[in-house]
């Protein structure tokens, strides 16, 4: 993902924002959107809980086998 760094009077138009914004230039061409981290969040956890019901997850839980994140990553590392 590419990165701006935002100047101090645009880091404040944008701060405190609770929803997703249209970026446009001076001609009005949209440029892209803005969503906040916060909604950014939001929406990831919503696709998420959508993506599997209680009962799949409540399955998995109980599927033997798996491993930690370390050894996850040991194994990826060999």
């Amino acid at each position: 993902m590419n990165k701006i760094v935002v100047d101090p009077p645009l880091r404040s138009r944008l701060d405190n924002l609770d929803s997703r914004l249209e970026l446009c230039d001076q001609s009005g061409r949209v440029l892209g959107y803005f969503v906040p981290a916060s909604e950014q969040r939001r929406l990831l956890y919503a696709w998420a809980q959508a993506e599997f019901t209680d009962e799949e997850i409540k399955c998995a839980r109980q599927e033997p086998g798996g491993m930690t994140i370390a050894e996850l990553l040991a194994d990826l590392a060999d």
